[in-house]
């Protein structure tokens, strides 16, 4: 199941062979002057991010309806991403990792993450990501809440940014490896059945496509398009890679993008990341919008997990926020 046939994921994997022994030790650290983590303004030239092509990469996974495993959208919007990926990276830079998950009524769900690599000759490497995946179920929502959820924001937001940025590097190199991963699954649980959340990034990181893959570093994007959104520090990752979040955070006040980007730190959430950096031990933030409470809780936006997370919600400004502030990391930062 797990063997490869392209010859970029060979390639890379001779490459990395020397580098992952010193990029795991760094990954393991916590602090801001121990994760090895460093970022200096290189004066090169940063290629425009567009949000209203964000935007329509959005709009079309939404159009395809829900994307809960085993859905029809969930098969036509594999097909979407597959295609559009391979036509910006390359059809050998493209790799669909499949995989089974059981459900809960015993059905075996056919999964997929979704990986694409740009720049693939470099061995110097980092790791953008969010989960394609939709909710089955809006048990937020005050009626159909055994619907599933159309997942304009907790899905397809952070999927049609990556999309943006999958055809900037293909119009413009970027001065590292830049690798593309999707993750299915990521809402398929109930709540606090989370054995049954994070479907993908769990297979992923326990079935590298790499062996020993181990980028500089790794940014989930997670509820990154709605309205009036605002991102917080989230706690845990100021633990796994705070100077990758202090960087971002800086950028952003210097964009004028402080007030989405909000200096304080955030609540601790379960996602993506934490099952990453716990078994890959990779430096990884989460970009999430999120408040928290009086108590240190995390508190959603109050369409999440319910069927008011349709396009409705998304803003063009939020997207080109966040989509800006990475193109300035990646192009001229690293």
């Amino acid at each position: 199941m797990h063997s490869l046939h392209h010859k970029w994921f060979t390639a890379v994997k001779i490459k990395l062979a020397a580098y992952v022994f010193i990029l795991f030790v760094l990954g393991a650290c916590s602090s801001e002057e121990e994760d090895g983590l460093q970022f200096e303004k290189q004066n090169r030239s940063v290629p425009a991010f567009n949000a209203d092509s964000a935007y329509q990469y959005v709009e079309a996974q939404v159009k395809a309806g829900p994307r809960n495993p085993g859905s029809e959208g969930h098969r036509q919007t594999k097909q979407y991403l597959l295609k559009k990926l391979r036509a910006y990276a390359g059809q050998r830079n493209v790799f669909a990792q499949r995989f089974t998950h059981t459900g809960y009524q015993g059905d075996s769900l056919a999964m997929t993450n979704i990986i694409a690599a740009f720049n693939p000759g470099s061995s110097d490497r980092i790791m953008l990501c969010a989960h394609w995946d939709t909710r089955p179920r809006a048990e937020k929502d005050s009626l159909n809440t055994e619907k599933p959820i159309l997942g304009a924001d907790d899905g397809a937001s952070g999927v049609g940014i990556l999309m943006e940025l999958a055809r900037i590097f293909s119009e413009n190199n970027p001065p590292v490896g830049v690798d593309i991963v999707l993750f299915d699954g990521e809402d398929y649980g109930k709540e606090g059945d989370y054995a049954n959340y994070f479907v993908g990034s769990r297979f992923w990181s326990n079935y590298p496509p790499v062996k020993g893959y181990s980028p500089r570093f790794a940014i989930l994007l997670d509820m990154v398009g709605g309205q009036n959104a605002q991102f917080l520090k989230e706690k845990n990752s100021m633990q796994f890679a705070s100077a990758l979040m202090n960087e971002l955070w800086s950028i952003a006040r210097q964009m004028d993008y402080g007030n989405r980007f909000v200096n304080q730190q955030g609540a601790a959430i379960s996602d993506d990341h934490v099952i990453i950096n716990r078994i890959r031990g990779i430096p990884i933030i989460n970009i999430i919008n999120h408040t928290k409470k009086v108590n240190g809780s995390v508190q959603f936006a109050p369409y999440w997990h319910t069927q008011n997370d349709n396009l409705e919600i998304i803003d063009r400004k939020t997207l080109d926020a966040v989509g800006e502030v990475l193109t300035e990391l990646i192009y001229n930062r690293i």
